[in-house]
C-alpha cells in the first residue's frame, strides 16, 4: 500500500467508497464522477501503478479482475452490453495511478471513445 494513493486508502478501508463487490484480491466500487449511468471501478488490493506493472506472475490476478468486471456488469443489469476501460499512463487519461478498470454501461457507447 502506498500512503498517498487514493485507491490504496479505499482498498484498506481508510477512505469510504460505495462498494459493489469484493474479494480478498480486488474491490469494486462506484465512481464518484460517473461517465455513464453505471460506472464502477475495479481495483486490485495490491498496488500496481498501471497495467504496465503486471508481469507473468500476475496472470491469475489479471483474470480475476476481468471476471470481476463480468460479475459486476451482470449484477448491475448491464451484462448484455458494457464497456471495460483500463487507462494506462497520463497520455491515455489515467489520473489515479493505481491500476483500475472502469465498467461502464446503461447507455449506448460511441466509437471511437477518445
Amino acid at each position: 500500500m502506498l500512503e498517498d494513493c487514493l485507491f490504496c486508502k479505499i482498498a484498506s478501508g481508510d477512505m469510504p467508497a460505495r462498494i459493489v463487490a469484493e474479494s480478498d484480491r480486488w474491490l469494486a466500487f462506484r465512481d464518484i464522477d460517473p461517465k455513464a449511468p453505471v460506472h464502477v471501478l475495479i481495483i486490485p488490493r495490491e498496488h500496481f501503478e498501471s497495467l504496465d506493472e503486471l508481469e507473468e506472475g500476475h496472470r491469475s490476478l489479471a483474470g480475476e479482475l476481468l471476471l470481476a468486471a463480468q460479475r459486476v456488469a451482470e449484477s448491475e443489469g448491464i451484462g448484455g452490453g458494457y464497456r471495460l476501460v483500463a487507462n494506462t499512463g497520463a497520455d491515455a487519461g489515467q489520473t489515479v495511478f493505481h491500476l483500475h478498470l472502469h465498467v461502464l454501461g446503461g447507455r449506448a457507447m460511441r466509437w471511437p471513445p477518445g
